[in-house]
């Protein structure tokens, strides 16, 4: 299997979309057929949405608005103080503390709040490209799209758009947690427990949770290959950090990564949110066994 690397967030955008880097070692592979084949009933228009935000340069591709099935729905799990903005756009810059450098660049976006039954929807994207001088040896392109429940994040559509090397792959995938839902045309079907985030969902998941009153979360993360059962422990609730947008007093979180109920040695990350009503999260940490990655908010919008 031909060995690549590429920056996603990984299950709280501690790599993803959300958020935090992490390294691959090999590249998803399109699934193309859906698990069955019919959709039960007609599926609803979707309601006219204004246009989302502009993607950054090398991010071209439309992300395919799918109208949202019916799903069983959790109790809204976020802090009443906490509001996701419409339009919020967040720029990171990734480094490598051995290369002293940007890797590459990030961008998370609220895309868009999509009215319907029940909470309704909300499209979030993430983009991340490869800097110069690193552009030159690995070129980087890639856009995730979210579908998640507003009311508690939980993930409807996962959809990842990669370009890497000149090499794309697009997968779509609607997560179903029940066997006798098919996905609709044109994407595949993930099978997943109920209440099954997805990266960039678990980010916005996660800023949301009330730390005050609560010092630990689980939650099933499905990263568009693999499903992972996290644990997020609150650790610090007055914490000093500063990035190139300035400097914050933050609440640290833990990020615990269960596979198949076996702890991930090999990674280990953190997430940085501030203690302001608007939680941003402002700083992001992977310790991978060849380096530490950072995550650093540049600019919030």
């Amino acid at each position: 299997m031909k060995k690549t690397f590429w920056l996603l967030f990984i299950l709280v955008v501690l790599l993803v979309a959300g958020g935090f880097l992490y390294w691959k070692l090999s590249r998803p592979v399109p699934r193309n057929t859906a698990v069955v084949s019919h959709w039960p009933t007609p599926l609803p228009e979707a309601p006219p949405t204004s246009p989302s935000p502009k993607a950054p340069s090398g991010h071209a591709r439309a992300a395919a608005a799918l109208p949202e099935p019916e799903i069983k729905r959790e109790a809204p799990a976020t802090e009443a103080g906490f509001v996701l903005r419409q339009g919020e756009t967040l720029d990171y810059s990734a480094n490598v503390t051995k290369l002293n450098s940007t890797v590459a660049d990030l961008r998370i976006i609220a895309s868009e709040r999509r009215p319907s039954t029940g909470n309704g929807s909300w499209h979030l994207q993430a983009f991340a490209h490869t800097e110069n001088p690193y552009r030159m040896v690995f070129q980087l392109d890639d856009q995730f799209d979210s579908y998640s429940d507003a009311g508690n994040m939980t993930s409807l559509q996962y959809e990842m758009h990669l370009n890497e090397r000149g090499q794309k792959v697009d997968t779509v995938e609607r997560l179903l947690s029940s066997v006798e839902d098919p996905a609709p045309a044109g994407t595949s079907a993930a099978r997943v427990p109920t209440g099954t985030r997805d990266p960039l969902g678990m980010l916005e998941y996660l800023r949301g949770v009330d730390w005050n009153h609560k010092s630990e979360v689980h939650s099933s993360v499905y990263d568009g290959r693999k499903l992972y059962e996290v644990r997020a422990v609150l650790v610090g609730k007055s914490t000093a950090v500063t990035v190139p947008a300035g400097n914050f007093n933050t609440t640290k979180i833990e990020i615990h990564v269960m596979d198949n109920g076996t702890e991930m040695k090999d990674a280990h990350f953190l997430l940085y949110l501030t203690n302001e009503a608007t939680r941003l999260p402002v700083l992001m940490e992977a310790v991978l066994p060849v380096a530490t990655v950072s995550v650093e908010l540049t600019k919030a919008k």
